[in-house]
């Protein structure tokens, strides 16, 4: 048998899953691990445990399977994006935990980039927004903070990566220091249109470019591991941050198709082809994925909270036991209320960008109740992503009659995808293929390593479970659509 080994290394777990030679799941292990909240705001993790659960959950599926590395094909990573990894070159170890991509420390340090005049040319040359979201002011803040750090930079001791990065390195006992050109375009240091660092966004964030990694195509070669860590030595030839993973694996290869996945946060990408679409909406421009030196653009819409908000009614109120509960609760909900929940715990993403606003609940009356609120929690997240599609269709000036590609753990909930629909006024679908992050991963590496097919004979295999499609008036749509806007607007303006 030969298998592919995909490891996705998430925010709150690392998975690895062994597709087999017809792409299909033949086993799958998971750890989740410690997020730490030093302050307000705050949001870390350690990347040695990040690197143990990696190794521990790619040891068992291994075991479960009696799969041996001789029989894995290759490696394909697919990794939490913009969070940030500083690592000491001689010994592999970090020197600070890594800051997550939700944290928002840097406010500060992005106040004084924007107030200076350099947003223009940031979001030029990257199609990144000032924001605390992206890596760049992360590794300015640890070198800035950790004793020692900027001096250790500065004579090339130390190197910066994204998590996919650092498991490069560690899986190939240091012998490759790489991203792909999705996870670089991710953080605020990379120019997307020339393909590579750009020495004038590093040198305004004083990162020495030796600190940052080669970047590569998502399909290529990027080192071989350590026989000692899985048994052999095992070739790593797929990356892709995980939402451009999920693009692959939705088979969103044509310009105009849009997946959204729903985790932790939600996060909308549109393929727009060959050229960088410049966002007049404050969207993200992205890179879909890059191949044969060729790269894809997207714009983007990122969601901070969509499934975070259902954990909220479950660690947070206690009115659930299990997420999969929220849309059962949710059918019992009234339907005289109107109750709207603007989820902005983390601040506010695309297409608002407002990092210190604070969520809201409007619309309660006296009774109002658990239901009202799991009601509200789902919609929130419909809401949220038809605030990214109007803002992209308008961006893109393509065809308007999208469908969407949804993927994640939300898009189980029949409730949720079919207020999605009912929201967007447009077909929503849900693949039979729910992994479709890894998939993306497993499909860059099998691809490379000659076993799948190319990108046409992938998009054969996309198979659809089920089609949502609207089935709330239009009148009754954008009455719910103008409440929601209402209740984004007041909470903007505390």
């Amino acid at each position: 048998m030969t298998y592919i080994l995909a490891i996705d290394q998430g925010t709150t777990s690392t998975r690895a899953i062994l597709f087999d030679a017809g792409m299909q799941v033949a086993g799958t292990a998971q750890q989740e691990f410690t997020q730490h909240y030093p302050q307000a705001g705050w949001v870390e993790h350690d990347p040695e445990e990040i690197w143990e659960t990696t190794v521990a959950v790619c040891r068992k599926v291994m075991a479960d399977l009696d799969a041996s590395a001789a029989d894995i094909a290759g490696i394909g990573i697919t990794n939490q994006r913009e969070t940030t990894v500083v690592w000491d070159r001689s010994t592999g170890k970090a020197i600070h935990n890594a800051i997550v991509w939700q944290d928002r420390r840097t406010a500060a340090i992005c106040d004084e980039l924007r107030a200076a005049g350099h947003e223009e040319m940031v979001t030029d040359r990257t199609g990144l927004l000032l924001d605390p979201y992206f890596s760049g002011t992360k590794v300015k803040w640890i070198l800035d903070t950790v004793d020692g750090a900027r001096q250790k930079a500065e004579a090339g001791e130390l190197l910066f990566g994204t998590v996919d990065s650092f498991l490069i390195w560690r899986l190939t006992g240091g012998a490759s220091h790489a991203t792909d050109a999705t996870n670089a375009a991710r953080t605020l240091m990379y120019d997307i249109r020339k393909g590579r660092w750009s020495r004038t966004i590093s040198d305004l964030l004083d990162v020495p470019q030796q600190m940052l990694p080669e970047v590569k195509d998502s399909a290529a070669d990027f080192g071989t591991t350590d026989p000692e860590i899985l048994g052999g030595a095992i070739p790593i030839l797929g990356v892709a941050g995980d939402q451009q993973a999920a693009t692959i694996g939705q088979a969103c290869f044509q310009p105009g198709m849009m997946k959204s996945t729903y985790g932790t946060g939600c996060f909308a990408l549109l393929n727009t082809g060959d050229a960088p679409v410049e966002s007049k909406n404050r969207m993200l421009t992205t890179i879909a994925y890059q191949l044969d030196g060729k790269p894809t653009y997207a714009l983007e819409g990122s969601i901070f909270i969509a499934g975070a908000a259902v954990q909220w009614l479950r660690d947070g109120l206690g009115i659930i036991e299990q997420a999969a509960q929220s849309g059962e609760l949710a059918l019992r909900a009234d339907p005289g209320q109107d109750v709207i929940l603007v989820p902005a715990f983390t601040g506010l993403g695309a297409p608002y960008w407002k990092p210190d606003c604070q969520g809201a609940v409007f619309g309660l009356t006296r009774n109002s109740g658990p239901a009202e609120f799991a009601r509200a929690a789902l919609q929130s997240v419909a809401y949220q992503t038809r605030d990214l599609w109007e803002a992209m269709r308008a961006d893109w000036g393509g065809e308007t009659n999208v469908t969407l590609r949804v993927d994640g753990g939300m898009s189980a909930s029949d409730w949720t995808m079919q207020s999605l629909s009912d929201l967007l006024g447009a077909a929503v679908d849900r693949p039979v293929m729910q992994e479709t992050t890894a998939l993306g991963a497993a499909w860059l590496a099998g691809m490379r390593a000659g076993i799948y097919p190319d990108q046409a004979g992938f998009a054969a295999t996309w198979k659809l479970d089920r089609q949502f499609t609207p089935m709330m008036q239009p009148e009754a749509r954008e009455a719910a659509y103008a409440r929601w806007q209402r209740a984004v607007q007041a909470v903007i303006g505390v």
